[in-house]
């Protein structure tokens, strides 16, 4: 909707009450997963029978909190260290592959540009399957060539990460390409006439243009690590991540704890997006 131009008062009310009902289809199932996180049930849903915290700390034979569940919190550790790893690898490789893409000329540049996007055209599920048969191909090999089991080429924790990075360093490469189009190049030029190299030209000018970008593309490849499902779910190991946890769980048995996780989970996303979002207002200004 342009502001400048004249507008009806049916659109408005139109415009209004799409606005309104897209945001509460997205906020109201968060919302009411938050809710029942405290409902006094052994049931993960309604009708709502009061307030309590059993769900989060309780540590009895009838019930038991998310904080005394020591599998789940292992889980909950993993997807984490999983995530910034994952995180850390994506944003170092995806901000070069961007650098590379962006400022330099080489053959075959836009057939390897296709290849750096594959996987996010290529379903999660066929992703991780692809990788999974690769790797047990090459361990076998290397195996029956070498005599040497490496735990890297079979599921594991290790291969986990090897998948997911897959595709993390794609978005980081996307995400941080975005912000250097719009890269005054003269800034760049007129450090190397001041006899900087250009390893320094991009590490003291470029890289502090891109700071917010590769700053978000980090929380973004960290969140999309965490909750990823359809690829890890092929290579995880005797180490479940959280969503692997919580998958395997709710197909057999299903308690308000699991809400409580979710509400934990949106609380923390809720603050990381809020901390970025200023944290990259700041820097901007």
């Amino acid at each position: 909707m342009i502001r400048s131009l004249p507008t009806s008062p049916v659109y408005k009310l139109t415009y209004t009450l799409y606005v309104t009902l897209f945001f509460l289809f997205l906020v109201l199932p968060l919302i009411a997963i938050s809710v029942l996180a405290f409902n006094d049930s052994n049931y993960i849903a309604l009708p709502w029978n009061g307030f309590t915290l059993d769900w989060f700390f309780a540590d009895t034979n009838d019930r038991e909190g998310l904080f005394s569940d020591d599998n789940l919190l292992t889980s909950i550790w993993t997807s984490i260290t999983t995530a910034f790893i994952v995180a850390f690898m994506s944003t170092v490789v995806g901000t070069i592959a961007s650098l590379l893409f962006e400022e330099q000329k080489f053959r075959l540049k836009g057939l390897l540009y296709f290849l750096a996007i594959t996987p996010l055209v290529i379903p999660g599920v066929i992703l991780g399957i692809s990788i999974l048969l690769s790797s047990t191909y090459v361990g076998n090999y290397v195996e029956t060539k070498f005599g040497i089991d490496l735990e890297l080429f079979r599921p594991s924790y290790w291969l986990v990460i090897f998948g997911q990075f897959s595709f993390g360093a794609t978005y980081v490469m996307l995400l941080v390409s975005a912000r250097l189009k719009k890269y005054d190049r003269t800034l760049e030029e007129a450090a190397l006439s001041l006899k900087a190299t250009h390893l320094q030209a991009i590490w003291y000018v470029t890289i502090p243009y891109l700071k917010p970008a590769i700053i978000g593309a980090f929380v973004v490849a960290f969140l999309l690590s965490f909750s990823n499902i359809n690829t890890t779910i092929f290579l995880v190991g005797s180490d479940p991540t959280l969503p692997i946890d919580l998958y395997s769980r709710i197909r057999f048995s299903s308690t308000p704890v699991l809400n409580a996780i979710s509400f934990l989970i949106v609380l923390v996303i809720s603050i990381v997006a809020f901390a970025n979002f200023f944290m990259t207002k700041k820097t901007r200004n």
